[in-house]
């Protein structure tokens, strides 16, 4: 169980990016964050890892404080924790393969990963998850040879190599075609499904929406407006959450 308390975060400058934010996440749901850019969709799931630092409110996991969690505490919460990011944050230059295998790197030796020394049942771990999102073939190719869609799929099985209990995707289809973002929800779907990993995903469509997600919570200008199923959000909730001069598509 996740529980989200309260949680505000204030930005330098005082920009407020949320405010008040409360909501509960059972074990194995797949959660969709909605809300137009600027809406604190990125900074609520990088609050829940700590990427960000919340002004207030708190967050807990199983119990645990992740608000309150010292650097090595927060080390360990974080091995469980994958993340997926819109960008993909691959290292362009190395292989496929090293990148999957930077999701061990909570687990190894750090003075090996420095030089890329893996224990071998990670590598055949690697190969197996690449293997899963279809791209085994592309172990030994740079990150920079590979289409939008094929480095998706390198972030998720990287995130895959954590043995996450939660996956945190941070817009994981914005800068992808409408084809290869239904290929990626399908993978994340997979891993829910079949992994039981809890899925919090941030997404502007509403069809995927629809397609993917068991939950919704919308924010606008850093508030919760809403919090239910897909099929609850009925012409004014979307208003609500995306403008009175929204209109719907399709």
């Amino acid at each position: 169980m996740l529980e989200i308390k309260n949680l505000t975060k204030i930005y330098p400058g005082g920009v407020q990016a949320l405010t008040d934010v409360s909501f509960d996440v059972p074990a194995g749901q797949f959660v969709a964050i909605i809300g137009l850019s600027g809406s604190g969709k990125s900074t609520l799931l990088r609050c829940i890892n700590r990427l960000v630092e919340p002004t207030s409110g708190q967050i807990l996991w199983d119990g645990l404080d992740i608000t309150a969690a010292s650097r090595e505490d927060l080390r360990l919460i974080r091995r469980r924790i994958g993340m997926v990011f819109q960008h993909f944050n691959l290292v362009q230059r190395s292989t496929v393969l090293t990148n999957v295998l930077s999701g061990r790197l909570g687990y190894v030796n750090p003075a090996l990963s420095l030089i890329n020394r893996f224990p071998r049942k990670d590598i055949e771990k690697a190969m197996r998850q690449l293997e899963r999102v279809g791209i085994a073939d592309k172990a030994n190719v740079r990150a920079d040879d590979l289409s939008g869609g094929q480095q998706q799929r390198v972030g998720i099985a990287r995130a895959m190599m954590q043995d996450p209990d939660m996956i945190l995707a941070d817009e994981p289809v914005a800068s992808l075609d409408p084809v290869l973002a239904h290929s990626i929800m399908q993978y994340l779907e997979k891993i829910n499904k079949e992994d039981g990993v809890t899925v919090l995903c941030s997404l502007h469509f509403l069809d995927l929406v629809h397609r993917y997600a068991d939950r919704v919570v919308a924010l606008n200008e850093g508030r919760k407006v809403f919090d239910g199923l897909p099929g609850e959000i009925d012409d004014q909730k979307f208003k609500e959450i995306y403008g009175r001069d929204a209109e719907r598509v399709g």
